[in-house]
């Protein structure tokens, strides 16, 4: 019996190792196919989740990222337990396991030679959910964009508010927000790109006040979930709604843009700013 749990665990592990499914179309593509074709499936064009540094060396000029706000991380204020254990407990596990200190990496840098400010979300913690620690480094991302007169761009992969935090992650609504308002003032772009997914507290603050949305092919982007909206309403919803073509039909982004022409077209958008 210990001999066929070991056979069906090692099988296990080869698939893992060998295969990714698409969660789109569902193909199996092998992992060294789907990584070179930076986590996009190459049968249906769904974008995967990609973590925040590779996303920083795919978008950022060689050697001109520099980190901002390193240390800052997340603190149990509430002293929040569940039946799966304590806050803190998730989020040290959370920081062990990604090599992060929060959801999103915030820092300064070129793209194709154009300065920016940017906070990257990352779903590997929790779920790239909006804490108060989160909501403080897009903040002081925000400030020294402003200060520096430098567009700040926010990456957004997120399934919304922490609700371990209670109304303090609610409370980063506001304040991230407030920050994106004083660039407003001072005629400084604000670039949002919204990544699959990008729900709750987070699209209905800062992921959605950009001067251009851009959104990923295939991206989920919305408030409430499907199931809750259709039980509200008592109907039945089309089967694209909350996806980025969605969106862009009726107006609530500007464009939806390949992962791997992502570069170009930020730099693009910038060169048209600084005309």
């Amino acid at each position: 019996m210990a001999w066929f749990t070991k056979s069906e665990e090692k099988k296990k592990n080869t698939r893992e190792n060998l295969w990714v499914q698409c969660k789109n179309c569902y193909s199996h593509i092998y992992k060294s196919e789907w990584e070179t074709n930076l986590n996009v499936c190459p049968n249906c064009n769904f974008h995967g989740n990609i973590n925040s540094w590779d996303r920083i060396e795919l978008l950022f000029d060689k050697n001109t990222f520099k980190e901002l706000h390193a240390n800052i991380s997340p603190v149990d204020t509430l002293k929040f337990v569940d039946l799966k254990g304590s806050y803190q407990d998730k989020f040290e596990a959370n920081k062990k396991k990604s090599g992060l200190s929060e959801a999103v990496v915030t820092g300064y840098g070129k793209i194709n030679n154009y300065k920016v400010v940017t906070a990257i979300m990352d779903f590997r913690f929790l779920g790239g959910s909006l804490g108060s620690a989160t909501g403080e480094k897009i903040l002081r991302a925000a400030n020294y964009a402003h200060d520096k007169n430098i567009p700040l761009i926010i990456f957004s992969e997120s399934g919304g508010a922490r609700m371990q935090e209670g109304v303090l992650s609610l409370m980063q609504m506001a304040k991230t927000c407030n920050g994106i308002a004083k660039l407003n003032k001072k005629n400084i772009p604000y670039i949002s790109v919204l990544a699959n997914p990008t729900t709750g507290g987070v699209t209905a603050s800062y992921a959605m006040m950009g001067d251009i949305n851009i959104a990923e092919p295939y991206a989920v982007i919305g408030f409430a979930g499907r199931r809750v909206i259709e039980q509200t309403i008592g109907e039945k919803l089309p089967e694209d709604f909350q996806t980025a073509e969605y969106l862009l039909k009726h107006g609530f982004i500007d464009s939806i843009v390949n992962r791997k022409d992502l570069k170009n077209y930020i730099s693009n958008v910038l060169s048209f700013y600084n005309r």
